[in-house]
């Protein structure tokens, strides 16, 4: 077939988008079609969250070409979470912070039940500026050698495949200047959207929970966080008071009652000695409600997380811990899993499915025993007010140290005081804080 006569087939079957359009990929749009401009890669990563951006860095670290894209026209921006991490995860990912990064050194949490019985889980830690501290990591990825575009927004994807049917890599196009987009690997680290699994049909849409926060200033504070099991506020949820610099803090909460989010919040706050505290817009934030927050997957990783030259991490892969619906620590890690098994997939020249299943065994042997988190979850929520405070008297003021026997003690002191809250699966419910505190990233 001429050139003349390829034309025509391509011009029958669609019309071919510019690579500087709005449009998105049609079928039947592969390499061969492309007239215009093609821009190529190893690992094409989706999102620069705290996710994005580690695999981002350590995908350029490992020597590989990276593009890094976000839909957003900066970093950082709107924060969704409450900007908290542990020492434990800083120390297993490596992490040195900048301090432009911490708003504030932290002991640990401290959780508050019903009746204001107050147990802590001493573990240092620190309060980010979340935003600056996504800026910083995209900066070192680029610092690394990958390329960043922003306010570039995945529309398609499609698999491209040699003469013998194998995998060679995906051609990706959507909205933005430098699409479309040849790459061997693309790591999905868009958040709770979670763009491939949705264009490509790869999981089921996942359960989410609402977050929702405002910024206080003069929270007085013993530099721990403070979760409150109040269901009274948030329908099996929690809320929290997060302290940062200067007297600021992030007081919110998260719920399944995702109409009433902001209603229980700003009641919890009137009724609350947050009452006369002055609410502030954050930093990042010019205009608009100072509310700010977001959804948070809560159904635990999905089936598949990975595919051909695919890995999906953090909220686009279900990462979230289940309890307390922590999620940066294991994005980053995630993060860390994709670009190791990139760079050893494109190394080897084999990015087929069979091989890619090293991601997940990768993190499934070293993440949080999501079923059994999940279990005791909808325990907890199955208790009432009495049943989680009367537990909370059980727990020893400090909660840190709590070994096997601590645990059987635990147990027979709520089985003797109350008899009836074995059938209500109590033990689940307890040991579930614990699970959550995971052995590799702390609180």
């Amino acid at each position: 077939m001429d050139r003349l006569e390829q034309f025509l087939v391509v011009y029958v079957r669609l019309t071919i988008i510019d690579s500087r359009s709005d449009g998105f990929l049609m079928e039947g749009f592969t390499q061969d079609t492309v007239e215009g401009p093609l821009t190529t890669c190893d690992v094409l990563v989706i999102g620069a969250g705290p996710g994005g951006g580690n695999a981002a860095l350590h995908s350029a670290r490992a020597g590989l070409d990276v593009i890094l894209i976000e839909d957003h026209k900066e970093i950082g921006t709107p924060v969704h979470c409450g900007e908290c991490i542990s020492d434990v995860a800083c120390d297993n990912l490596n992490l040195d912070l900048p301090s432009h990064v911490i708003s504030k050194r932290v002991h640990g949490i401290r959780v508050i039940f019903p009746d204001g019985t107050a147990k802590k889980l001493t573990e240092e830690g620190y309060v980010l500026e979340k935003h600056l501290f996504e800026r910083w990591i995209a900066e070192e990825a680029i610092a690394e050698g990958a390329k960043l575009h922003l306010s570039h927004k995945l529309r398609s994807m499609e698999k491209q495949k040699d003469e013998n049917g194998r995998f060679t890599g995906w051609l990706c196009d959507g909205n933005g200047d430098n699409f479309p987009i040849q790459a061997k690997v693309v790591i999905d680290a868009s958040g709770v959207s979670g763009v491939t699994s949705r264009l490509l049909d790869l999981n089921p849409k996942g359960k989410v929970i609402a977050g929702m926060q405002y910024e206080l200033l003069e929270v007085p504070t013993d530099g721990y966080l403070d979760f409150y099991i109040w269901p009274q506020y948030a329908e099996k949820g929690y809320l929290w008071m997060i302290p940062k610099c200067e007297g600021r803090a992030n007081v919110g909460l998260v719920t399944e009652d995702k109409s009433r989010t902001k209603k229980a919040l700003d009641e919890f706050i009137e009724n609350t000695h947050f009452k006369e505290l002055t609410q502030v817009s954050p930093p990042w934030k010019e205009k608009g409600n100072p509310a700010f927050g977001g959804t948070i997957p809560i159904s635990g990783p999905y089936e598949l997380t990975y595919d051909d030259g695919l890995m999906l991490v953090g909220d686009a892969a279900g990462f979230t811990s289940p309890l307390f619906e922590g999620g940066s620590h294991l994005a980053l890690k995630s993060a860390v899993f994709a670009a190791e098994v990139a760079r050893k997939r494109i190394d080897e020249d084999d990015l087929s499915a069979e091989k890619m299943s090293e991601y997940q065994k990768l993190w499934s042997k070293e993440f949080p025993p999501y079923d059994k988190i999940l279990r005791g979850k909808t325990a907890l929520f199955d208790l009432t007010d009495d049943d989680l405070s009367l537990m909370a008297r059980c727990f020893p003021d400090e909660m840190s140290n709590m070994g096997p026997h601590g645990k059987i003690a635990v147990c027979l002191r709520i089985l003797f005081r109350r008899p009836s809250l074995y059938v209500k699966r109590i033990i689940p419910a307890m040991l579930s804080f614990g699970y959550s505190r995971a052995k590799f990233y702390g609180w």
